[in-house]
């Protein structure tokens, strides 16, 4: 039994080299998701507010200030994520933009909801974990 217990554990342990690396392509692709949705809100402003003023319904602000914000969040903290500085707390912020944005649009179909809730997953994942070693958190000793 013992055997098998260390084959086991031989074998594990080298998927603990992908961890970094699982984690920077977490980091990248969630990034790269909302970091366009930013571009696309800047490139068009008036359009933004209009989709903030009459299509999202977001508790608690004005839909300008809701715009701004979002649009911000999806411009800071994708590149804080991508260079994993303050990795947990940029991931934390785009789970909330996420999940801002999930309660905002009530006609969601299920596709789009299905990738918010992965895109959810992958952020917390990092908030809990931490940006990896592959991160500027790593070299500065940020936790």
């Amino acid at each position: 039994m013992r055997k098998l217990i260390n084959l086991y554990n031989t074998v594990f342990e080298k998927l603990d080299y992908l961890q970094p690396v699982g984690l920077l392509l977490a980091r990248f692709y969630v990034a790269w998701v909302f970091f366009k949705a930013g571009l696309t809100k800047l490139r068009d402003w008036d359009s933004t507010l209009m989709l903030f003023e009459y299509e999202y319904a977001v508790p608690l602000l004005n839909f300008e200030v809701a715009a701004y914000l979002a649009t911000f969040g999806e411009i800071v903290l994708p590149v804080l994520l991508v260079l994993g500085l303050f990795g947990r707390k940029a991931a934390i912020g785009l789970f909330i933009v996420n999940y801002v944005a999930v309660i905002s649009f009530e006609d969601m179909p299920a596709a789009a909801l299905n990738e918010h809730v992965y895109w959810g997953i992958l952020m917390l994942l990092v908030a809990i974990w931490g940006a990896g070693k592959l991160s500027v958190d790593n070299l500065l000793n940020i936790k």
